[in-house]
């Protein structure tokens, strides 16, 4: 598991057999100690045929979630609260040539890894995601779990919980993420777009936690969340989006 590639980074990661490129996956979180240890084991267990690590970046200044560790194989740093700051914190240690950026209530599809890899020998792409499932029968979530599948792959702007990855090298030179209250995924890849650069949307759908659905009710957290990202792309500050945002949540 461990990242032993000092004299690679000095190559592409083009170059690379896809087969040999290096992961790091970062895990953005907060007062999320009851689920971090099985984080950790999932990708672990998806990665074990890879080189990666797993770093956990804690946006409590007390890192209350990472006292909660118990795998002696995932690094772990707090950072400014705020997802942006903390992915940005993460993105800054990482070793990588590929960065995974996952959300703690979030699971990656089976042979993740692998899949990634094969769309990152392939030099057109600089960055990715998987589609969006959620863990529910409810009807309701899945049918926006299909209207979003629908979604990222007509914009090519897949959203943070659809475990964004990307090249390293590329994330530095563009800038990594904007450092902005909330929708830092979507600025992300809108500036991917607007340079003409190609995102790969895979069809393999991750499992994500239904929780917040399903504590806010899934009516409302859909109206809110369409309403947040229409007055985003009409131009509206995030920083006045958040406001609304933490307003409008239960």
């Amino acid at each position: 598991m461990g990242l032993k590639h000092a004299e690679s980074n000095s190559n592409s990661e083009q170059d690379t057999p896809a087969d040999k490129l290096t992961f790091s996956v970062i895990i953005p979180v907060l007062n999320e100690q009851q689920n971090i240890n099985s984080v950790i084991e999932h990708v672990k267990n998806q990665a074990a045929s890879s080189q990666c690590e797993i770093i956990v970046v804690d946006g409590d200044s007390d890192g209350s979630t990472i006292k909660a560790i118990q795998a002696d194989s995932a690094t772990s740093v707090t950072a400014q609260k705020g997802r942006a700051w903390q992915l940005n914190a993460g993105a800054e240690i990482a070793k990588g040539q590929i960065l995974l950026f996952l959300h703690a209530d979030t699971k990656l599809p089976p042979n993740a890894f692998d899949k990634i890899s094969e769309v990152m020998a392939n030099p057109k792409y600089v960055a990715g995601a998987f589609d969006i499932g959620v863990d529910s029968d409810r009807f309701s979530i899945k049918l926006i779990a299909a209207r979003s599948r629908i979604r990222s792959h007509v914009t090519r702007v897949p959203y943070g919980d659809q475990a964004i990855f990307i090249r390293k090298k590329y994330f530095d030179k563009i800038g990594r993420f904007k450092e902005i209250p909330l929708l830092e995924d979507v600025d992300l890849m809108v500036r991917i777009r607007k340079k003409g650069d190609k995102i790969r949307i895979l069809r393999n759908q991750v499992s994500t936690s239904a929780r917040r659905w399903e504590r806010e009710g899934v009516l409302y957290t859909t109206l809110r969340n369409l309403v947040v990202v229409t007055l985003y792309r009409f131009g509206v500050s995030p920083e006045k989006l958040a406001k609304y945002y933490k307003a409008h949540s239960k």
